[in-house]
């Protein structure tokens, strides 16, 4: 079966969102959000934009998103940098508004599906001057010659991504982008921190449901960036990304107030931390994971920092962004009684 759904959603039953979210996992409402309702797509995620939609929670949401550079490359021909103007990336749907989000709440929000979109779909992937992991960037200042550009277009379908005629990779989607609103900044839909952001976590795609801390009065989630496939770290800067109908559930768990984003699938749960330098985002998340392991599954703070030393998994989002993503967790199996 394509990993283009949930292949179980039964767990859901037993997820922390169903469990304490406010809609006990009763099912809502439907509603569309297409391009021609979004109409204007974002580029910073932040409390001043105008909200697109308003749900309840419970309430699912189809979501048509633009791949991250908006369709500008259309064939291998293209120059990124005569094409691309940054920090105009990431073009993002929403802010969504959710009833009887505030601050002090966690958003959680389940990815249910991921199809790509239009008429044989492609992926595009591209090497962008002065962007990637392995060259000189703004951040990491070089004298040496940015690497050449090169733009990449890979068909792609429900089961495969045909990378080319000797490689051919699973169809394995996530949103390299989801956020809740800071409760002043804006921030750039390319940069990942507190509120979600850029994280690109292959784990964040169907079958996982994502906790934010709200921060602000209806929580206004953002949802963007979507990747057919990605691996661990996002070496040259870009995954296959690429225009999907994508399907979400979304809820709210009153009370439960976090400092960073947390992840939880059916056979784990995960804290995600995002900083320069890489080290200092995976303590975040090792640090976010002992405390939500204190707190909700009862260990001993020192019995979890040492017991993760044998048993922790740890997930690359990127390192390439502004800042860098980790996550750091740990199978349910270990926690729960």
């Amino acid at each position: 079966m394509s990993g283009g759904v949930d292949q179980n959603p039964e767990w859901l039953a037993t997820s922390i969102m169903h469990r304490r979210g406010a809609s006990a996992g009763r099912e809502g409402e439907t509603h569309s959000l297409t391009e021609e309702r979004q109409s204007t797509y974002h580029y910073t995620i932040g409390p001043y934009s105008e909200p697109v939609l308003h749900i309840k929670p419970g309430d699912r949401v189809v979501v048509e998103t633009r791949d991250a550079f908006a369709g500008a490359l259309k064939s291998e021909r293209d120059k990124p940098s005569e094409l691309l103007r940054v920090p105009f990336l990431n073009p993002q749907n929403g802010p969504i508004m959710v009833e009887g989000a505030e601050k002090g709440d966690a958003l959680a929000v389940y990815i249910e599906s991921m199809w790509p979109r239009g008429e044989n779909p492609v992926g595009t992937c591209a090497n962008i001057a002065e962007f990637g992991g392995l060259t000189g960037t703004l951040y990491t200042a070089m004298l040496n010659e940015p690497l050449p550009e090169k733009v990449r277009k890979i068909s792609v379908d429900r089961e495969k991504v045909y990378w080319s005629d000797r490689v051919t990779l699973p169809y394995k989607p996530h949103i390299g982008t989801l956020s809740v609103s800071p409760e002043i900044d804006s921030i750039s839909s390319l940069t990942p921190d507190q509120h979600g952001g850029n994280m690109d976590l292959p784990d964040m795609g169907p079958g996982s449901v994502t906790y934010l801390p709200v921060r602000s009065s209806g929580a206004r989630l953002f949802i963007g960036d979507a990747h057919a496939c990605q691996g661990d770290g996002e070496c040259c800067g870009t995954a296959v990304e690429y225009p999907t109908t994508t399907t979400i559930v979304v809820d709210v768990i009153k009370g439960w107030t976090l400092d960073w984003p947390r992840l939880e699938r059916a056979d784990f749960i995960m804290a995600i931390g995002s900083a320069r330098p890489l080290e200092d985002a995976t303590r975040i998340a090792f640090r976010d994971l002992i405390r939500w392991m204190v707190a909700d599954y009862g260990f001993d703070i020192w019995d979890a920092y040492m017991m993760l030393s044998q048993c922790a998994l740890v997930r690359l989002g990127n390192f390439v962004d502004p800042k860098y993503t980790m996550g750091a967790g740990i199978r349910k199996t270990f926690v729960e009684e």
